[in-house]
């Protein structure tokens, strides 16, 4: 008996010994530290003092130790290295960061190394340089960003805006900024009201006033200053007026009056007799570039076209006395059956309100910066005359489902030239509405005769003989907000 007693003694005291042990293990074990992976990335900066020393700024973490490689052969450990390379020329640099349990990441940056001299001598010559619009393909444009550049519009050298071609931009290596505007000046619709928005007007300054009616004298000829860093291949304007681009165009937004400084992004590319500076504006959602050429070879710079040749073809007119579309289904309409444009109207959806109610149109806002959907006669365009009508009405359903801001409960219906106008959007009358209820269908009417806005000096679609469209525009515009709506019984009385 006192046998096994000692024995179940030693069993319990050995059983306990090791739970200790479990215990002690695993909450040695808990305590570890979680050790998290490293990201590695950095930020460098030129030397004002000497152009091929770049100061690296490391802004790793969970890294303990770090590797350089400088793209050139030389490589280092330092955590923030300032490092000197022997000639101009882009690198390849690459930072990998390491943590205490062995786990490496890495990040590689392009850099290029300019001589500034050499860089400014490219800008502005040995003593001065002259740029012009380049006159082939297009000049300039506008889009969504950097890739999509020129997506949404662009000019080229075909006679729409002569004047712009002859205007000069003259950069002296003692950093002067000369603008010389050739004795005319591009009336920016942005900028400008009519009679002089949309045309090449005399560049006097009894002329440069705004549609605010604010004096933008100041944008004409004149003499300013400048700086280049070509290291982040930057231009600065300074001087009150100093522009370059479009003269609404300031360093962070738009502005429809001079301002004292502007800057913006430069690259010069050199060619055979000649040489190509791109500048560019990057704003939210909105990317303006321009593309200016300074001959060597002046024989190679092709003249400017002065005459524009005619756009598109007259359409042939009707007078209905009938016309629109229910929406119930593809063919439930009269006359306007050709459905297009950026927004999508689907007809044949069900009614948000009954679903076995009678079909209507399902009309999708997309992403596009400006879009509506267009309607035209069908199957052949015509240009319509409204004379056998007052009004314009629709039914609309704006579901709560969608974000309304900056989406507005408003619906618009407008009429364009398509056929004849390339930029159909600038000769436009359009009707708005308040705003609307959500979650029901609420008719809209309005009367043709009195517009909420017309680009042609006032008139309405009585005093056009040219409209070949029909546009809805639901949500607002110049935004990029989606929106789902519902549409049905567009009807002309």
């Amino acid at each position: 008996m006192r046998r096994i007693r000692t024995q179940q003694i030693l069993r319990n005291a050995l059983l306990f010994v090791g739970l200790i042990s479990f215990m002690t293990f695993q909450s040695c074990k808990d305590d570890d530290p979680i050790i998290e992976d490293p990201i590695a990335t950095f930020q460098f900066e030129i030397s004002s003092e000497n152009y091929l020393q770049v100061i690296f700024t490391n802004f790793s973490s969970n890294a303990s130790t770090y590797a350089w490689n400088f793209g050139d052969g030389q490589t280092s450990t330092e955590k923030d290295p300032v490092h000197t390379y022997a000639e101009a020329g882009a690198y390849n640099v690459q930072l990998t960061a390491t943590n205490s349990a062995g786990v490496s990441h890495s990040f590689t940056q392009s850099i290029e190394i300019k001589d500034p001299d050499e860089a400014l001598a490219l800008l502005a010559g040995e003593t001065s340089k002259t740029w012009r619009l380049y006159r082939v393909g297009s000049s300039m444009g506008v889009g969504p960003n950097a890739a999509g550049a020129r997506e949404w519009w662009s000019l080229e050298n075909d006679g729409k805006r002569p004047c712009v071609y002859y205007q000069e931009f003259t950069f002296n290596r003692q950093g002067q900024f000369i603008f010389d505007d050739k004795g005319s000046f591009w009336g920016e619709e942005a900028v400008f009201a009519a009679p002089l928005a949309a045309t090449c007007f005399e560049a006097t300054a009894s002329n440069m006033v705004n549609k605010n009616g604010v004096n933008v004298s100041a944008w004409l000829s004149g003499i300013h200053q400048f700086t280049y860093e070509p290291a982040i291949n930057k231009i600065t304007l300074n001087g009150v007026g100093a522009w370059m681009g479009l003269p609404q165009l300031g360093t962070a937004a738009e502005s429809i009056v001079p301002e004292a400084t502007r800057s913006f992004n430069a690259v010069i590319e050199q060619f055979e007799g000649y040489d190509l500076l791109t500048i560019s504006y990057a704003y939210a959602d909105l990317y303006w570039d321009f593309t200016y050429a300074s001959y060597s070879n002046p024989a190679l710079e092709p003249d400017v076209e002065t005459e524009e040749e005619p756009f598109g073809e007259d359409l042939p007119n009707i007078t209905p006395t009938e016309m629109g579309h229910t929406f119930e289904s593809a063919s439930s309409f009269v006359l306007l059956g050709a459905i297009s444009g950026a927004s999508v109207i689907t007809p044949g959806a069900d009614d948000p309100a009954d679903a076995s109610a009678t079909k209507v149109g399902k009309f999708d806002r997309t992403e596009a910066q400006y879009q509506e959907a267009i309607l035209r006669v069908a199957p052949d365009p015509k240009d319509i005359q409204y004379d056998n009508f007052t009004t314009v009405s629709i039914d609309v359903y704006l579901p709560s489902t969608n974000t309304y801001d900056p989406l507005t409960q408003k619906v618009i219906i407008g009429f364009a030239d398509l056929s004849q106008t390339e930029q159909w959007w600038t000769r436009i009358i359009q009707y708005e509405s308040d705003e609307l209820a959500l979650d029901q269908w609420v008719t809209v009417t309005f009367n043709l005769d009195t517009p909420s806005f017309s680009s042609t000096d006032g008139q309405t679609v009585y005093d056009r003989d040219d409209l070949d469209m029909v546009f809805i525009q639901i949500g607002g515009g110049d935004h990029t907000s989606p929106g789902v709506f519902y549409i049905r019984n567009l009807i002309f009385e």
